[in-house]
């Protein structure tokens, strides 16, 4: 029989969250998190570990983030597979502490590794827990989370996880934001030339070396005799690259939603949730999938590329003369580009976080009030 809850608060709405590592789980985590806080007035509690990149998204987005051990699932036999259980165990524990602590009602998870003992504590507490798959093949935690009971969500059908196809959650500022005024917030703190056309070009959170090394190659042409300008985030575990004329190189870009906003084209990875921010943000795209994994990245794509919104480029074919041509062929010819924001537009999906947010809230009077 389930414990019940005896700590924390015992009136509003309280929702935990779990999706801490990659901004690929925290990302739309957070998006449900404001959809909550905004539609339902709920308290939104966030998890995750000290290794991930939730220690600085949660807290400069407005949320408190409460810490339990990671348990990353070993791919060989060794040490750390013999030391598994115990590292469950004890993140479990520390999950169940925090959702007592805070009163949950609800927690909603979206892979990594918080997700798995969060979906454990609130099963063994008897809270209705929530389970999204950003991905178009789920990963070991989620598919656990809908086996353990969580009610499931995908982003796109077939994933291998049962659940209803909502798309993936996405802030809202990137949907019905003002665009124009994050536009000019991205020109004013780059230095971006308003006359000239903008490619944005970034590897995520710690950089892709191909990537950087493809714009090295092609930054002379791009921003010289093609007369366009670059904003490349390189990511913080690689060296700065060389100055140019109209080139701006940042580590990262904390402003993302200033940076679509300003872009008229992005060169990037095709994790599912840079796909979905840059497809709700109108923005065409050239993605070049991570060449590792099991291939998910290419089908994160796949979609929107055979919509006309983007294009795709193997990792390996990404040469400084391939983006050249690719960016060239898209920023020089008007028609292609309006065709290909057109397509964007047209197939950016709806308020996932505000859908999945309604389902929590509703799921949580329900059980209130059989």
């Amino acid at each position: 029989m389930p414990d019940s809850l005896t700590d924390g608060p015992t009136t509003g709405l309280s929702v935990v969250v779990a999706g801490g590592g990659t901004a690929g789980h925290i990302e739309p985590a957070l998006a449900v998190a404001e959809a909550l806080q905004q539609r339902h007035g709920a308290t939104v509690t966030a998890l995750g570990t000290t290794r991930g990149l939730e220690r600085d998204l949660v807290p400069d987005r407005g949320f408190d983030l409460k810490y339990i051990d990671p348990v990353p699932v070993p791919r060989r036999p060794g040490m750390d597979l013999v030391k598994l259980p115990w590292r469950v165990v004890t993140a479990v524990r520390q999950a169940r502490g925090i959702l007592r602590e805070v009163g949950a009602d609800a927690v909603v998870g979206f892979g990594g590794y918080v997700a798995a003992p969060a979906y454990l504590a609130a099963r063994s507490l008897g809270i209705p827990f929530y389970v999204h798959e950003a991905n178009a093949r789920a990963g070991m935690a989620n598919k656990l989370g809908v086996r353990l009971g969580g009610t499931g969500f995908n982003a796109v059908a077939e994933s291998g996880m049962p659940g209803e196809v909502i798309g993936i959650p996405v802030r809202a500022d990137l949907r019905t934001g003002d665009t124009a005024a994050a536009a000019e917030r991205g020109r004013t703190q780059w230095g971006l030339d308003p006359a000239r056309k903008t490619l944005l070009v970034t590897g995520g959170s710690q950089g892709a070396v191909s990537l950087n090394k493809a714009v090295a190659g092609a930054v002379d042409t791009l921003a010289e005799a093609a007369g366009f300008q670059v904003l490349h985030a390189y990511g913080k575990r690689n060296s700065a690259p060389a100055e140019h004329e109209n080139y701006v190189a940042l580590p990262y870009i904390e402003d993302m939603a200033a940076a679509y906003a300003v872009a008229d084209l992005i060169v990037c990875r095709s994790g599912a949730m840079t796909v979905a921010e840059v497809t709700a943000s109108g923005l065409p795209a050239v993605y070049v999938p991570l060449p590792h994994g099991n291939g998910e990245q290419a089908l994160n794509a796949t979609a929107v590329v055979e919509a006309g919104a983007a294009r795709l480029i193997a990792d390996a074919d990404l040469t400084p003369d391939r983006l050249v041509t690719e960016v060239t062929e898209i920023l020089g010819d008007e028609d292609r580009l309006a065709g290909m924001r057109a397509a964007a537009r047209g197939h950016a999906a709806g308020d996932a976080a505000g859908q999945l947010a309604d389902v929590v809230a509703a799921g949580v009077d329900t059980q209130r009030h059989p």
